[in-house]
Order: C-alpha cells, then sequence, then structure tokens
C-alpha cells in the first residue's frame, strides 16, 4: 500500500469514527432525562434548582453522556443502581460546565468498593530503600482510564456539601489533569495563562505545605501538600464546595480555579440563600 493510499484509509476511518461518535451522542441526548434520575441530582446536589437554567441543562445533558460512556462495577458485594450511578456522574460532571471538552474521555471504567479499600505498592525512603505498604484508601485515580471509589466515603461527601471533602471531585479533578499526560497538577489550560497557573499554584502549594508542617489550621486540606497533583485536586474540593471562604483566604487560588472551571459557585449559594 502506498503512503497516499495508507494516509487516504487514515483519514477515512478517522472521519467514521468521528461520525460515529457525533451520531451515539446525538442519540443519547435524543433519549428525555428520566425523573428518577432529577430527583436523585436534587438528593446528591442541593443547590441544584438555584443552578442557572442552562448549566442545570448542561449538566443533565452531561450526566446522560457520562452514564451511557462509562462502565461501573461492583467490588466487594456493592451494588451498582441509579442511585450510585447517578450520585457519582452528578458530582463528576459539575467539573466540565461551562466547558469545551469531553466527558472524561479518558475515563472508561468506575470502580465502587462499599467503603475504604486496601491500597498495596511500593514506597523508597529517604534512604533508598524500597518497601511495600498496605493502606486504606478512599479513592484512586489511575491515568489508564479507571476510577476507584468507597461508596462510603461519596455518601460521607455528601452528608455536607461544604466541608470541602469530596471524593469525587477529588478523583475526577485528577483525571482532568491526566489530560495532559501525566498527573503534574498542571491540566490542560484553555482559559488561562500557564505562566500565571504556574505563578499562582506553586505559590499556593508551597504555603500549605509550610502550614502542614507547622501543623497549622488551614482551609485546604493538608493532604494537598503531598505533592502538585494531590494539590490541584484538593484545591477543586475546597473550590466547589467552600467558594466563598476559598475567595476570602486564596484570592488568587480562587480566581485561577474560576478561570479553569468556568464556573463560580458562589453564585450557586448566594442563590440558594436569596
Amino acid at each position: 500500500m502506498s503512503a497516499a493510499t495508507f494516509l487516504l484509509v487514515a483519514s477515512i476511518a478517522a472521519a467514521l469514527v468521528f461520525f460515529a461518535s457525533r451520531w451515539r451522542r446525538r442519540r443519547v441526548l435524543e433519549q428525555p432525562f428520566q425523573p428518577q434520575w432529577l430527583h436523585l441530582v436534587r438528593e446528591t446536589l442541593p443547590f441544584y434548582d438555584r443552578m442557572a437554567e442552562n448549566e442545570r441543562k448542561q449538566l443533565r445533558d452531561l450526566i446522560r453522556l457520562f452514564l451511557a460512556e462509562k462502565t461501573f462495577h461492583g467490588c466487594n458485594g456493592q451494588v451498582i443502581d441509579d442511585t450510585v450511578r447517578v450520585a457519582i456522574a452528578a458530582q463528576a460532571c459539575l467539573l466540565l460546565l461551562n466547558r469545551q471538552t469531553s466527558v472524561f474521555s479518558g475515563t472508561r471504567h468506575i470502580l465502587v468498593y462499599p467503603e475504604a479499600f486496601i491500597h498495596e505498592g511500593e514506597v523508597e525512603g529517604e534512604d533508598g530503600v524500597v518497601s511495600t505498604i498496605s493502606e486504606d484508601r478512599l479513592g484512586e485515580s489511575w491515568q489508564q482510564g479507571k476510577v476507584i471509589l468507597s461508596w462510603d466515603d461519596v455518601v460521607y461527601g455528601l452528608e455536607d456539601f461544604g466541608d470541602g471533602e469530596n471524593v469525587v471531585l477529588h478523583e475526577f479533578a485528577h483525571q482532568l489533569d491526566s489530560e495532559s499526560g501525566t498527573q503534574d497538577g498542571a491540566p490542560i489550560l484553555n482559559h488561562n495563562d500557564p505562566a500565571q497557573w504556574k505563578a499562582v499554584m506553586t505559590a499556593a502549594y508551597e504555603a500549605l505545605a509550610e502550614s502542614a508542617d507547622m501543623e497549622e489550621e488551614t482551609l485546604l486540606d493538608p493532604y494537598g501538600a503531598t505533592d502538585p497533583a494531590e494539590f490541584f485536586a484538593v484545591a477543586t474540593e475546597t473550590f466547589f464546595e467552600c467558594a466563598d471562604e476559598m475567595a476570602l483566604d486564596h484570592p488568587a487560588l480562587f480566581n485561577e480555579l474560576k478561570k479553569y472551571y468556568c464556573v463560580d459557585p458562589r453564585q450557586w449559594r448566594v442563590r440558594q440563600a436569596s
């Protein structure tokens, strides 16, 4: 096969995949949003009815696509039903509002455990000695298209959507981070100036690390001082759940995240209070 023929065949194949994807997406969005799903969304997101109408419509469409494209797996006896699927989808899709992006195209499988699960791995100490560790995890995000969640901790996060702790937002922020090729706290930036993003994120990360070393109380979870990837995920949790507090305590960080996520969660709280 000549190079020209190969390029032609490859172009046709790519076009077929593109149009097939658009056709499947259109078919999904033509289906009505199930009433029981709407009930579950309202239970999951207490501010849903206070969101702007265009945001609510976007969210419903994103949830439909998420549920159509992702495969859920129950682990250790965890039952996968609409309650589980919609609760996870609704929270994850908050990260995609008002953004020209796929619905976590790199994410294919979501594994749900009933409670915190055991993670086993290796860690290298300061002396270079590698040892095996075994620890409880609430969630994990893999670059190979997999998210793992503890359902107990998903539910815990929903009991107070305002405490800055949300395992779904955390792990799916990692998935966005992965779209750049690595999980390093530097996702693909479409609206932010890369130099300013780096400067603001680095300063906030270093400040959190210093506060964590001094065991000071912080708005951001000290776990965010682990590394830049964890900082981005923790900052995302805080942005969506504690927007008013973050805007006051960390205005530069808040503004960078507002540009990146294209939403201002403070508006949802204001509408809720009015």
